[in-house]
Parts: structure tokens; sequence; C-alpha cells
């Protein structure tokens, strides 16, 4: 019975750690929490672009991965380029920003 429980034990152990080993995040993938805290990261980038008045607009598509704001997109100026990081950046959590913005 003792060899019995041992066994269970072990293999408890291994699904436990399974499951914790892939929720981690790895250089190619993001964890799960991650993952929310960048939905959360691009939907406020996207409010802010929205609520600045020369932004809202544009084509300005905004993705991000483990905190790096990627913008992508035409705009009608080289200064709404400048404009659309500086929105970006100033959104909290946003670590870099990649400015991709072509003037069109």
């Amino acid at each position: 019975m003792a060899k019995l429980h041992g066994i269970v034990t072990v293999l408890l152990f291994v699904g436990l750690m399974s499951t914790f080993l892939g929720c981690a995040a790895t250089q190619t993938s993001e964890s799960t929490g991650q993952y929310v805290d960048d939905s959360a990261i691009t939907t406020k980038v996207k409010a802010a672009i929205f609520d600045d008045a020369n932004l809202k607009t544009l084509q300005i598509s905004v993705e991000t991965y483990k905190g790096e704001v990627q913008l992508s997109g035409f705009v009608d100026s080289a200064q709404n380029v400048r404009r659309a990081g500086e929105v970006a950046r100033g959104v909290k959590g946003v670590v870099a920003v990649r400015n991709n913005l072509i003037v069109k």
C-alpha cells in the first residue's frame, strides 16, 4: 500500500509540474499572464490613439509582445508618426515601441 501511495505521489507531482511549466513563458512564447497583460496594453494604446484628435481617423494597427508595442499602418505626416510613438510610450506597461508607421 505504501508503494502505491508513493507512485501516486510521484505521478501527481509530475502532473502538477507539467501544468505549471506549460503556462511558463519561453523566448518564443508568452505565458498566459503575459498574454493577458499584452492584450491590456494593446487595448490601452489603441484607446490612447483613438483619444488623440489627430490620430483617431488614421489606419494604425497595434500589436504587443512582452510589453513591446509595434505600430504599423499608414499616417498622413511624419509628425503623426512621431505623435503615435509618443502616445504609445505614454501608456503604462509599455517597455518599448517599434514604430513601423508609413507616411502615405
